[in-house]
């Protein structure tokens, strides 16, 4: 049987038998059809609920809503009172902190400019925003991506939900001595704020569980978003946009033909698939819990993410082929683009790899980071998924001519994998 179990007996997340249903949703468009989306409400414990999650959603990519998943987490204790935000015992208690925080009327690029501050200068302003009533005579501004729980990692403020558990992006990262990085984000904002049109790093899976207030989420499906590019290929900022409507400049617009939409409670947790374009409003003051995930289940989208962004960079750059070292000035690039280039997408790869086969050739489950088991047919299934993006590798052009030290290590990892999984 495929399941994680939680191996922290006092986290007050206790699981799961399910209802699926369709939670409120609107659509005010003309030119895309809305589908509603699939959500789950928690009641009691059942062992199966991680392998439906599982077959369900992440190995067929489709988004869905679970309720009720925070109702036992710190800091809706602690950073919510009367359905607010806790301004007092924030600031009381983080107020000293540097917060990325964006203006959300200055695009930069195809996103919000962000400047750092600190967080009781945020949290004075939002508190001066609410008393003159949200005026759009002053500026809106969004606290995005904090990495609070390496800020503050011994701050016991939320429980990472079981179906959220096999998450090689956080694991890897985290047990890195070198860089100070993870995925794992809170995100603070005034009714008002809110993030234009995206799809997530890496084409990771995200999830987002609200502590406090509202949101309104526009999904597309993989694809959908070509009809949202320019002529120039470039992703519209806004999908509330009027520009969308000039057809000389978005030829394919007139094509859109599936949206979902979705209206996130206090408590919900939204579940967005690998490469779901998707922007976000907050309807309320809010308060959020983020993180960007990959596992067995989306590995190949992040591969071929990695690999269609490369060829990009190759194309961006192809006048310069003759140059010497271009394939390693290629990987410069598409690591300030992407944030990963070949050889560290091998480290990572490797890492989920190797530490799983030994835990399997000593006969020994996984306890991972965020406090869960894997039982030995989920490692088996890791390996088996992460074998397959390695043999690609092995075949891939770009990766031979850089002749990486990383390939007699991959070679050796295939052979474990073989002996175990052939076991």
């Amino acid at each position: 049987m495929f399941h994680a179990e939680n191996s922290q007996s006092n986290s007050g997340f206790n699981i799961l038998s399910v209802n699926f249903g369709f939670p409120y949703f609107h659509d005010n468009s003309k030119n895309e059809e809305a589908y509603k989306i699939p959500f789950i409400e928690i009641y009691s414990h059942e062992e199966l609920f991680y392998d439906n999650f599982l077959k369900q959603h992440m190995q067929l990519n489709i988004p869905c809503i679970i309720k009720n998943v925070s109702s036992e987490w710190g800091c809706r204790y602690y950073w919510v009172k009367d359905n607010k935000p806790n301004f007092h015992y924030i600031l009381e208690k983080y107020g000293d902190a540097q917060v990325p925080v964006a203006d959300c009327s200055d695009k930069y690029y195809n996103s919000q400019k962000k400047e750092e501050q600190v967080l009781n200068t945020f949290l004075e302003y939002w508190k001066s925003y609410v008393c003159n009533n949200y005026s759009p005579e002053l500026p809106c501004y969004y606290l995005k991506d904090w990495h609070f729980m390496r800020e503050f990692p011994d701050e016991k403020i939320y429980q990472v939900p079981s179906f959220f558990a096999s998450d090689w992006l956080n694991e890897y990262f985290l047990q890195r001595q070198d860089v100070h990085d993870d995925y794992r984000f809170v995100y603070m904002g005034p009714k008002g704020s809110w993030t234009p049109f995206h799809a997530d790093v890496f084409s990771s899976f995200s999830w987002s569980v609200n502590i406090c207030g509202k949101k309104r989420w526009v999904l597309f499906p993989p694809g959908q978003e070509k009809c949202l590019m320019d002529n120039f290929a470039s992703l519209v900022y806004d999908i509330d946009s009027p520009s969308l409507q000039d057809s000389s400049k978005y030829k394919d617009y007139h094509k859109l033909s599936r949206k979902y939409e979705i209206i996130q409670e206090a408590g919900d947790a939204i579940f967005v698939p690998s490469g779901w374009h998707h922007q976000v409003w907050n309807m309320e003051d809010t308060i959020s819990i983020n993180h960007n995930w990959v596992n067995g289940c989306n590995i190949d989208k992040m591969w071929a993410s990695l690999r269609a962004n490369l060829d990009a960079v190759k194309k961006e750059i192809s006048d310069c082929h003759d140059m010497e070292g271009w394939e390693q000035h290629c990987q410069v690039m598409l690591n300030a683009s992407y944030g990963l280039d070949l050889k560290q997408f091998c480290q990572f790869l490797l890492y989920i790899v190797n530490i799983r086969v030994q835990h399997l050739e000593n006969n020994e489950q996984l306890t991972l980071f965020n406090g869960f088991t894997l039982d030995y047919y989920h490692m088996k299934l890791d390996i088996f998924q992460a074998k397959n993006i390695l043999a690609k590798i092995l075949c891939d052009t770009d990766f031979v001519k850089l002749k990486l030290p990383e390939e007699n290590e991959i070679t050796m990892a295939i052979e474990r994998i073989d002996k175990i999984l052939g076991d």
